[in-house]
């Protein structure tokens, strides 16, 4: 009883924000049957931001286009709030270059579309329940010029490189290319556990929320640039 009371307080908790019925109900069945917890659903954006001050979700995932109020805003009123927020996912069946920026420049920790496998859909809850990013080197690539060209309009961040080390620097390079931990780990020959630990003293020494923000700052400050 006391192991399976534990197994329940540990599952990962998930709120859905969608419109649509049919897209809240498939993505409940396939997220409880791989052991997720989904603890609400929204309708729209205000609904969204009430459930995660209701249930205190691990993770968001969140559509753009709601009634009311969209998925943008909710994004970032709920990660400008006091205490431990959420990690966002956000959903969409529109993948264009500016919702996938508006979405990140909010605070969201990933960006997927509706059409994505029910296999994917686990894997990127999983992933940036983790701390990690849902950062495609493709997507990567189309935002490298986006927030390039954009610097001057982006949230200010703490860009002080000067306090990382080699190895960290080497770290964030590799990281603003998309490279996953387990990546990473390979390339560096390094052990998953040293690659978190590096990625953590980064954020920390810049003052950053997560590897979203990280990947921005090594391309905005030039510390790596876009490549053809």
């Amino acid at each position: 009883m006391t192991e399976r009371l534990r197994e329940v307080q540990d599952a990962l908790r998930v709120v859905i924000a969608d419109d649509q019925a049919l897209v809240r109900a498939g993505f409940r069945m396939i997220l409880t049957a791989d052991g997720i917890d989904v603890v609400a659903e929204a309708t729209n954006g205000a609904e969204a931001i009430d459930a995660v001050r209701r249930t205190r979700p691990d993770v968001v995932l969140m559509d753009i286009r709601m009634p009311e109020l969209d998925g943008l805003e909710a994004t970032r009123r709920i990660l400008t709030g006091a205490g431990s927020e959420p990690r966002v996912l956000i959903l969409t069946t529109f993948d264009l270059d500016h919702y996938v920026y508006a979405a990140l420049a909010a605070g969201a920790s990933g960006f997927l579309l509706k059409d994505v496998s029910p296999e994917h859909l686990v894997a990127a809850v999983r992933l940036v329940q983790s701390g990690d990013a849902l950062l495609a080197p493709a997507i990567t690539r189309r935002l490298v010029e986006r927030f390039a060209s954009r610097a001057e309009t982006a949230t200010t961040l703490h860009r002080d490189l000067a306090a990382l080390t080699p190895r960290e620097l080497e770290v964030l390079r590799l990281l603003a290319r998309g490279l996953s931990n387990a990546e990473l780990a390979a390339q560096l020959h390094l052990s998953e556990a040293t690659v978190k630990t590096h990625v953590a003293r980064i954020l920390g020494k810049l003052g950053l929320r997560d590897r979203v923000q990280a990947v921005v700052v090594a391309y905005e400050t030039g510390l790596v640039t876009p490549t053809p």
